[in-house]
């Protein structure tokens, strides 16, 4: 086998194109998850600190 061959070899074999392919899907994914906490994390920093101070004034009965 001469080296032209191991190279036409390499070229059309195309068993990591489906790895590829998940990997760049999942980065995708992850990067839209950051930009949706990033938009929504200001909010939800809000609304804990109003539950937080909902429940330390609240009495319980005991």
């Amino acid at each position: 086998m001469n080296i032209l061959n191991i190279f036409k070899s390499f070229k059309n074999d195309e068993a990591g194109a489906v790895t590829v392919d998940w990997v760049v899907l999942t980065a995708a994914i992850v990067g839209l998850g950051l930009v949706v906490m990033t938009s929504v994390g200001g909010g939800i920093e809000s609304l804990g600190s109003t539950v937080a101070t909902d429940l330390s004034a609240t009495t319980t009965g005991y």
